[in-house]
Formats: structure tokens, sequence, C-alpha cells
């Protein structure tokens, strides 16, 4: 299997932070942005974790009636990269 490139790696990222800005507050599975962005479960939960490092989104791990997730992972923008985002906007 080949390689992806640094340059398209933070290219899918940024498909990534687009995506949940332009549904935000709302949060999504994993699965539902691998979907979107037409990628690969596991990839897409590998760049989510290394946006989370960067603070750029956050896991929602519980549910509405807050009960804590045991498998599945909800992704949002955190409120610091929703005001950049709005601010280039």
């Amino acid at each position: 299997m080949s390689r992806i490139s640094e340059q398209k790696i933070k290219k899918i990222k940024e498909i990534i932070l687009s995506f949940l800005f332009h549904n935000s507050p709302k949060s999504f599975y994993t699965y539902g942005i691998a979907q979107e962005t037409a990628r690969d479960e596991e990839f897409i939960k590998r760049l989510l974790q290394e946006l989370a490092k960067e603070e750029l989104v956050v896991k929602v791990d519980k549910n509405s009636k807050g009960i804590k997730y045991l498998r599945r992972e909800r992704w949002r923008l955190t409120n610091k990269a929703f005001k950049a985002y709005s601010g280039l906007q």
C-alpha cells in the first residue's frame, strides 16, 4: 500500500475541520466523518486524534442522557477552532 504524503494528510485534516465547522455545533461519529470524506474509518480516527492533540477538535464521550459511550466516539470543533474559522469567513 502506498503512503500518503504529509501535504495530502494536511489537506484531509482541513476537509475534516471544514466539515465540522459547516455543521457546527453538531457533533459527528467517526463513521459519519469518514463517509463524508470518503476515507477509511481507522485513518480518519487517527487524524481526529491528532487534531485533538492540537486542540482543534474535541471528543464527545457521553450521549444526550449523560451516559458514557463504551465504543463509539463523536467529534466536534473546539470553541477556539470555531472562533478561528469564523474569523476567516
